[in-house]
């Protein structure tokens, strides 16, 4: 309760000490119906010095705080419409609502405004870095997987593992909430282009959950900013095959918005996995040299659609409806060679399957929003309900080839499972003066998964249990939050500061006995956010907050198919969560064409997740997931945006950090320090007639734990995009992982074994993309999915 009592007392004393000073708000539209963001706002004195700036958000509101008593003029500036300016007295209201500014449309400039209208790519809120997504070739080509492998801090791996500053604990959300679309592939059936912003938010605030110790990636989407129909057409050939048609549609009037959009796609993923392990190295040595070639085939299917309906200018509900079915059909070949000390081979065996799954996640969402006459007082309420199945089986067939051939018995496995969650929340965001606000919430999930698994292998009366593998699991959680927040600024310098309260109950049991465990746990986790704005183009932040990272269904589930005959990764369901504590000192400079922002951070982690590879009595590698005593991370990150030309953009990212470890479990000692850094350049040419090229290379670092030591990773991509019919249709060719770079090399030691492994998991990809606009402009789009729980 202390955190919550300091946070009122700093409320309370900040209300006396800025009532002398008062805001400014208001509107701006281009007509009744369509506001425009991004107006620049100035406010001048008599003398034309400039008081204070401000830009309008996605809404049209923009809000100036702390302005003193006086006489001054008021300036609203946007490329592409006629500059307005109006005279304005603050006197001794602490508020003052401007109401409704309808800005005229500059005709003579509308040529000028594709050309050069621009805004910075980066910036500094004050709870997070926010990248904007221009026109980039690659944010139009692509899929949201490649977007975020040009946004800075980010990578995303060539399994499809998305990390911050090289942490993959990461909570990504849509639109500030969970959902399927982040799980899996299923950001890959997300265009790039239907991205607004990218924020990344190292130190949360305490109004999202907790989840996620590295911090959080928030996708903002699109929305729909013009009266009447509007639409988009999107069309992606690849090579090999990537099959895309995705159709979207909007309609809006005054009170009411309609969208739709539909996604088709049929996908082909080439694979490749090299193993080169020694074992019994202190005897008698044996070496196996295995190689796994995989084709994977996935069909999916998405539809989303519903309404927003503006009962009147206070009152807004949405609902909607989501459904992303997939089928998949993968195929994989295993060839295993034993060899002795002398080289020469021992036996051969060779492996092959066959899989097929179906998946369907359905998500039902309501909203509602009720604002007030007081410019920023907002109540919302979302309730969703999350409910989802698979179904999934496994063919395997395997055979000795030498030295006499011997067919073993058939192997199939069955995994079917289902989940339902349901989700309710509340938030008040409630302004105490012209300069603090208060915001407080309420929060309630409660989500059941179910799954059966067996194993079997067929003999000459039928089919029998492999291994005792025949279970049913059932996972249960409740997770009830609250938190309270205050804001609040003095001249420039702003701070929030805020507390989340979480309690969660997990229960696991399964059918014959051996999982069935409870846990409840509660924990309080605070947030700071500070920031010194030195004048418009330079600011300086610091954060600090205080994470959990919840294991993932993945990580506890105890059961897994058995299509390698010498390594299987299983769940551990005695997993706790990790905690973590993270503070950063970032800053942002801006000239006019060269953007630098270096950033400092430390984390601590308890109870931190690692894997832990060993050998069971079968002479089979196990991996699991286990929990060790802790890790300390520390790092520079530098970022730098430099446009020396209208037509050259140069982005360059830097990441180096220290990490050390300390913990074991049995016999594993997990001690182990190091240094690794990331990096990433990129560089897009604008040519005449809308033709645009760019190319983009990844780097990450060679790193290391107590077991294992992972190779250096580099990753080139490519593109090139040209407009045309007055911008109505784009065409564009990119390249994912060009000439085969972005592959996993790493090496596993244990005691008496050694294991080498190389993983490309998706050759190079070759895409032609034909989007075609129906009334679209101004950044116009269809919505897309955007809210969701848990994975």
């Amino acid at each position: 309760m202390k955190p919550i009592l300091l946070i009122f007392l700093i409320m309370l004393t900040a209300q006396n000490s800025f009532a002398q000073y008062a805001q400014i708000t208001g509107v701006i539209y281009e007509n009744p119906s369509v506001p425009i963001p991004h107006v620049n706002v100035i406010l001048k004195d008599s003398a034309e010095k400039i008081i204070i700036t401000s830009i309008s958000d996605t809404k049209g509101i923009f809000k100036m705080e702390n302005i003193p008593a006086g006489n001054y003029q008021i300036t609203y500036n946007l490329i592409g419409f006629k500059t307005m300016s109006k005279p304005i007295e603050v006197g001794t209201d602490p508020l003052i609502d401007v109401g409704m500014i309808t800005l005229e449309a500059d005709t003579k400039l509308l040529k000028e405004v594709a050309l050069t209208g621009h805004r910075g790519s980066v910036s500094l809120k004050l709870d997070k870095k926010v990248f904007e997504v221009g026109k980039d070739v690659l944010s139009q080509t692509g899929a949201v997987t490649d977007l975020l492998n040009i946004v800075p801090s980010v990578s995303v791996s060539p399994a499809g593992a998305i990390s911050l500053r090289g942490n993959a604990n990461v909570l990504v959300l849509i639109n500030g909430r969970r959902t399927g679309l982040t799980q899996g592939n299923a950001l890959e059936q997300l265009p790039a282009d239907q991205v607004e912003r990218v924020e990344v938010i190292a130190n949360p605030s305490s109004r999202f959950d907790a989840g996620g110790s590295a911090g959080i990636i928030n996708i903002i989407l699109k929305k729909n900013k013009k009266d009447g129909f509007s639409g988009q057409l999107r069309v992606v050939g690849g090579i090999p095959n990537e099959t895309r048609v995705s159709p979207s549609l909007n309609y809006k009037s005054n009170k009411l918005n309609l969208f739709a959009t539909y996604g088709l796609r049929l996908s082909d993923y080439v694979g490749l996995y090299k193993t080169e392990q020694s074992t019994g190295l202190s005897g008698n040595p044996v070496y196996l040299n295995q190689r796994q070639d995989e084709n994977r085939h996935d069909n999916a299917k998405l539809l989303y659609f519903g309404a927003d309906y503006q009962i009147n200018d206070h009152n807004m509900i949405t609902a909607a409806f989501l459904r992303n079915s997939t089928h998949d059909h993968d195929k994989t070949w295993l060839n295993y060679s034993y060899s002795g000390k002398n080289g020469a081979t021992d036996s051969t065996l060779s492996r092959s399957g066959e899989s097929w799954e179906k998946r369907s996640y359905n998500q039902l969402e309501f909203n509602y929003t009720k604002s007030f006459e007081r410019t920023g007082k907002k109540f919302t309420v979302d309730m969703q309900y999350d409910f989802w199945d698979s179904d999934k089986e496994w063919n395997l067939a395997t055979n000795r080839i030498f030295p006499a051939p011997v067919i073993f018995p058939t192997i199939r496995t069955s995994s079917v499972g289902g989940s339902k969650d349901l989700m309710i929340k509340t938030d008040m965001i409630q302004p105490l003066d012209s300069t603090s606000t208060l915001e407080f919430g309420l929060k309630l999930e409660n989500r059941r998964v179910n799954s059966d698994f067996i194993a079997e292998q067929q003999n000459a009366a039928g089919w029998e249990i492999i291994d005792q593998i025949d279970n049913h699991l059932l996972y249960k959680e409740l997770i009830g939050s609250a938190y309270v927040q205050f804001a609040g600024k003095i001249e420039n310098f702003s701070y929030q500061g805020g507390i989340r309260g979480e309690l969660t109950r997990i229960g696991i049991e399964d059918r014959i006995g051996n999982y069935t465990n409870d846990k409840s746990y509660s924990r309080l986790f605070p947030t700071l956010n500070v920031s010194y704005r030195f004048n418009t183009n330079t600011t300086l932040q610091g954060s600090y907050s205080k994470r959990i990272n919840r294991p993932s269904l993945g990580m506890i589930y105890p059961f897994n198919e058995l299509t390698d005959l010498n390594s299987r990764y299983v769940g551990n369901p005695d997993l706790n969560p990790s905690y973590a504590h993270v503070l950063e000192l970032a800053f942002l400079k801006n000239w006019k064409t060269l953007t630098f922002n270096p950033s400092l951070y430390y984390q601590k982690n308890t109870g931190v997740i690692e894997d832990y590879t060993y050998r069971n009595t079968d002479g089979l590698f196990i991996t699991m997931p286990v929990n060790i005593n802790k890790e300390e991370r520390s790092g520079l990150e530098l970022s730098v945006l430099y446009n020396p030309a209208k037509w050259l953009q140069v982005n360059t990212e830097l990441n180096l950090f220290h990490y050390v470890k300390q913990g074991s479990y049995q016999n594993q000692v997990f001690d182990y320090s190091g240094n690794t850094l990331t990096a990433r350049i990129s560089a897009q040419v604008k040519l005449k007639d809308k033709l645009a090229f760019q190319s983009v290379y990844n780097f990450r670092g060679a790193n290391a734990t107590a077991q294992t030591y992972s190779n250096a990773l580099h990753s080139i991509d490519f593109g090139c995009s040209k407009t045309f019919l007055k911008d109505k249709a784009t065409v564009s060719f990119d390249v994912s992982n060009l000439f085969d770079l972005r592959k996993s090399v790493s090496k596993t030691t244990g005691v008496d074994y050694q294991i080498s492994q190389t993983s490309i998991p998706n050759a190079a990809r070759y895409r032609l993309t034909l989007v075609y606009r129906l009334n679209l402009r101004d950044n116009q789009t269809v919505r897309q999915a955007k809210t969701g729980n848990r994975n």
